[in-house]
């Protein structure tokens, strides 16, 4: 089943998700290899696509797992999360509908 797990950033994030980046990238990677991405991508913090130094308000992935504790798991595995990125993340089953 898909997932959508919602991380929100803390204020001033910016500085820790760079260096952090590589490491959440590779496990992105790792699930867009095993087939099980349907989308990642952050929330700019403002409106628009580079949001420089406003940084980002958090990310969302969209993710297939055998169980919402699996995906729970991931989650809470998440480099952002340990490098103080995310100050919050929550786990939703998805039901994809389009396209």
């Amino acid at each position: 089943m898909w997932y959508a797990i919602i991380g929100t950033d803390n204020a001033n994030s910016l500085e820790a998700r760079k260096s952090a980046r590589p490491a959440h990238l590779a496990r992105l990677q790792q699930l867009q290899d095993e087939g099980r991405m349907l989308l990642a991508g952050p929330f700019p913090a403002i409106d628009a696509e580079d949001p420089g130094p406003a940084g980002f308000s958090g990310s969302l992935i969209v993710a297939e797992f055998a169980s919402l504790a699996d995906a729970e798991s991931w989650a809470s595995a998440d480099p952002y999360l340990a490098a103080g990125v995310y100050r919050e993340t929550s786990v939703k089953p998805f039901r994809k509908v389009l396209p």
